[in-house]
């Protein structure tokens, strides 16, 4: 299957989606103790409609952002593009593909795919499928929850290897 990937960690890649990732720390950030309280419901900070905008801006998803036991979430708009690659992009598949240091879980538009987008162990790669068809022009939020581990006695730091928007062709004609 033919695919074109966007790289979402250069300043290409974001141009080509219109996009900016911001980064908070926290399970729910801004609250005190990053959110962690008993029987929490979930962090609104997964959903699609949440107000990022006072969050940092995050130019480099590799950099190390917090050390110890720590939750941080990254956000980001994105813009399906009319073509990658000088391929148009209507009615291709997209997928969104990650690894996140240490443990990850990807909501995009609000929603977990809890088979591939919910935690899958440590710094395991994940991929979800963003959409089946595309309309160029079309917007959609990424949501990323990273926790350092393992858990029970964290090293080193939270960060993203990689996010990438993958497009697949379903015919080699593309």
């Amino acid at each position: 299957m033919p695919r074109a990937v966007i790289d979402l960690n250069t300043e290409s890649g974001l141009a080509a989606v219109k996009g900016q990732w911001k980064f908070a720390q926290g399970l729910v950030p801004g609250e005190p103790n990053e959110g962690l309280v008993s029987q929490i419901e979930g962090s609104p900070a997964r959903l699609a409609e949440y107000d990022d905008s006072n969050w940092e801006i995050c130019t480099d998803l590799a950099k190390w952002i917090s050390h110890g036991f720590s939750f941080v979430w990254y956000r980001i708009n994105v813009t399906f593009p009319e073509t990658v690659d000088g391929h148009p992009t209507a009615g291709v598949r997209v997928q969104f593909e990650t690894c996140i240091d240490d443990y990850g879980e990807l909501w995009i538009d609000g929603v977990c795919d809890r088979h591939r987008g919910a935690v899958q162990g440590f710094n395991v790669p994940q991929r979800v499928l963003m959409t089946e068809e595309v309309t160029p022009g079309e917007q959609h939020s990424i949501a990323l929850l990273a926790a350092n581990g393992p858990m029970a006695a964290p090293g080193g730091a939270v960060f993203v290897r990689y996010a990438n928007l993958a497009f697949e062709w379903r015919e080699a004609g593309y």
